[in-house]
């Protein structure tokens, strides 16, 4: 888990350039991503899962190896300031859709022991059984979630810019580098959406 550690600590640093305003709320990429959420109903709280990870930065926390894909997945996401996540497609009942939610549908939190169904014209991950993910990519299912067993994943970021588009065809440039290098991954096979380019 050590080299995994040290990427994760690389990214840490990487991602300082992110954060240079005193006041949290006026760095760049969060005050993106704070306007481009207030377009949606959110659960009061809501954040962008980037904000997320560079706030615990902008405290000192430091993070530590969960799984290897997770890893990669996070480490992309600090280096290149983009809200990245990942799903086992083989716990996805029918297909995974990005859309408005119509409310109450069902979602089980990572952590929680209940369930906290989605509001109505909240922005959700779905698929038959309910909410993937909750806000865009605030708040994952446990249901879903990546873990040591996962044979088969899916992963997702997010960009709401020209800017952090360019941000996030580099991140999947260097996860799909990543998985090649350490999960022997036929990169030709990978499906992959990324951004176009004007």
């Amino acid at each position: 888990m050590t080299e995994f550690n040290e990427l994760l600590q690389n990214a840490e640093k990487d991602a300082q350039q992110f954060i240079t305003a005193d006041v949290f709320s006026e760095n760049e990429v969060v005050a993106q991503w704070r306007q481009a959420l207030r377009k949606f109903k959110t659960k009061k709280g809501a954040r962008s899962s980037i904000e997320a990870l560079l706030k615990r930065i902008s405290q000192g926390h430091q993070f530590t190896s969960i799984n290897p894909l997770v890893d990669f997945y996070n480490s992309v996401s600090m280096k290149y300031a983009v809200p990245t996540g990942g799903e086992d497609i083989d716990q996805i009942k029918g297909a995974m859709h990005l859309g408005l939610a119509q409310g109450g549908e069902s979602f089980w939190p990572l952590g929680a022991e209940e369930d906290a169904p989605v509001l109505p014209g909240e922005m959700i991950y779905y698929d038959d059984e309910g909410a993937i993910c909750r806000s865009l990519n605030w708040r994952e299912a446990k249901r879903t979630m990546l873990t040591e067993q996962t044979q088969n994943a899916i992963l997702v970021m997010e960009s709401v810019n020209e800017q952090q588009a360019q941000r996030a065809t580099a991140a999947m440039n260097e996860l799909e580098q990543l998985t090649t290098k350490y999960f022997g991954v036929d990169a030709t096979q990978l499906t992959l959406n990324k951004p176009e380019e004007n």
